[in-house]
């Protein structure tokens, strides 16, 4: 839990400090690009600001109401973000994009911007397309750090649990938030890069359009990267299981224990980030006392804690 707050924490601070850097530089140049760019930092400081109130509010005792606590907040206010990420960053980048394309580009002057109807006319200094290029290699070193930090959390939980890759690692991690730290982190660095690519094309050619067309593409990978996190929050709020390879492991281990005949039946689900809860129909030896039975019970969860520490939760229903 504290690596996942340090990784929002670290990206909600780059992120708005980015966020700034971008209006300024889209005030002062009037770049499709650099405003698209400005609303996906925006958007991914408010989506910290989520994921760390999701954190707060999870980490509440569990109550009458609430059992096993409230761990799945943390997949409810991730969900939220997928949700802004697509629908705020995502459509008002491509939109702006789309419009921008449809005008044939559009050719700003130095100092002038056009934001939610208004024509802006800040002077400048600076050639407007150093100036762009300052602040995206500004923004691309800040958003590095934030990437590095999410990228580490997100490796220490892959060589905990021996996932082979980031694929498996989107599949079955249940720390939402740092996999959507990781996520924004590499999308904006894609971004960032996208951005650069357009206003430099755009000003070797003369040709505005390769500016507009970076706010269409930044616009399409935001919508597609919040689409697959949305995806994989649904799984986790209506209840994901661990994984097969998982699973069987905690059969075994039940399978295994002295006076076990059978384990008839077994289910976990995440009721939070690494927070699962357990349950199985086991069969014992009928030749086994009551008393027996209980301690049996109670070695068996302690068992299956070591095999996978996200276990928290274990309900063994026995049957002779």
């Amino acid at each position: 839990m504290a690596g996942s707050k340090g990784v929002v924490i670290a990206a909600m601070f780059a992120n708005g400090g980015i966020a700034v850097l971008k209006f300024i530089g889209f005030l002062l140049t009037g770049s499709p690009s650099m405003l698209a760019e400005t609303y996906h930092s925006i958007s991914d400081t408010g989506n910290q600001v989520l994921l760390l109130v999701g954190i707060k509010y999870s980490q509440q005792d569990p109550s009458s109401a609430h059992p096993f606590g409230y761990g799945k907040a943390q997949f409810f206010y991730a969900f939220l973000v997928s949700v802004l990420l697509f629908g705020v960053a995502g459509w008002e980048s491509l939109k702006h994009g789309i419009s921008e394309l449809r005008a044939g580009g559009h050719e700003t002057e130095a100092g002038a911007a056009e934001f939610l109807g208004f024509t802006i006319d800040i002077p400048t200094p600076i050639d407007p397309f150093w100036l762009s290029i300052l602040i995206l290699l500004g923004a691309i070193v800040f958003e590095t750090y934030a990437f590095v930090k999410a990228r580490a959390e997100l490796k220490r939980q892959m060589n905990q649990y021996d996932w082979s890759g980031y694929r498996e690692a989107f599949d079955k991690t249940s720390d939402l938030s740092t996999l959507t730290a990781f996520i924004e982190d590499t999308v904006a660095l894609l971004g960032l890069v996208v951005a650069l690519i357009g206003i430099i094309l755009s000003e070797v050619t003369s040709n505005p359009v390769f500016d507009s067309a970076g706010a269409v593409v930044i616009g399409v990978l935001l919508m597609g990267f919040a689409l697959l996190l949305a995806i994989e929050n649904k799984q986790l709020i209506v209840g994901e299981s661990l994984s097969d390879d998982v699973e069987l492991e905690l059969r075994d281990t039940i399978e295994g224990h002295d006076g076990v005949a059978e384990v008839t039946d077994l289910r976990t689900m995440f009721i939070g980030v690494g927070q699962v809860l357990v349950t199985a129909d086991v069969s014992f030896d009928p030749a086994l006392v009551t008393g027996d039975i209980d301690d049996d019970v109670a070695a068996i969860e302690d068992k299956l804690k070591d095999v996978d520490n996200r276990v928290k939760y274990v309900y063994i229903e026995p049957e002779l």
